[in-house]
């Protein structure tokens, strides 16, 4: 796991971030986050790649320039100090807060290597669904969208990206609208 211990006592006011990296520095960017205190995360994934002499697993991004800050508003620009930094991810000029629940499910889905199903009764598109039982119980999303009976698609919705989670042994149900 690519998390790290925040060094600052100010954890309250923290918020988790989405920063835009160079191409191919993120694992760079990381290890510079680490030296400086400050909590990252990088999800990973373990793929084969295939070159004219050989094979080899390596660990690549899952999601292309980007990583994930934890800090204090105190420590906003502190994040340009690191080589490959580009830019938070904003709207509207402002750096866009991440939810916790949804790094969260993003850590909880990236690390787990157990493959997943749902049974999918009556969830539709839209709805706001929680994974009730198994590996990823207690995560919380938005459907945008699913495909046969293993596939569920959550929202992370600050940073416009979609994680798509294969599902086997967990049940999901629909999160009532006073949860």
């Amino acid at each position: 796991m690519n998390l790290t211990d925040l060094k600052t006592t100010d954890t309250d006011s923290a918020h988790w971030y989405a920063l835009y990296t160079k191409s191919r520095a993120e694992k760079k960017v990381l290890d510079q986050f680490i030296q400086m205190g400050i909590k990252a995360y990088l999800p990973l994934k373990r793929e084969l790649r295939q070159w004219s002499d050989r094979k080899k697993w390596v660990e690549s991004p899952v999601i292309n320039s980007y990583i994930f800050i934890k800090i204090p508003l105190n420590d906003y620009k502190r994040v340009f100090d690191v080589r490959g930094v580009v830019a938070y991810v904003s709207y509207k000029g402002k750096a866009v807060i991440i939810p916790e629940r949804e790094m969260e499910a993003m850590r909880r889905t990236v690390d787990n290597k157990l493959s997943f199903s749902v049974e999918t009764g009556e969830i539709k598109k839209g709805q706001t669904v929680t994974v009730t039982s198994g590996p990823l119980k207690g995560v919380s999303g938005t459907v945008t969208d699913i495909r046969g009976q293993k596939k569920l698609y959550l929202s992370i919705s600050q940073i416009g990206y979609t994680l798509v989670v294969n599902l086997d042994n967990d049940t999901v149900t629909e999160k009532s609208a006073n949860e």
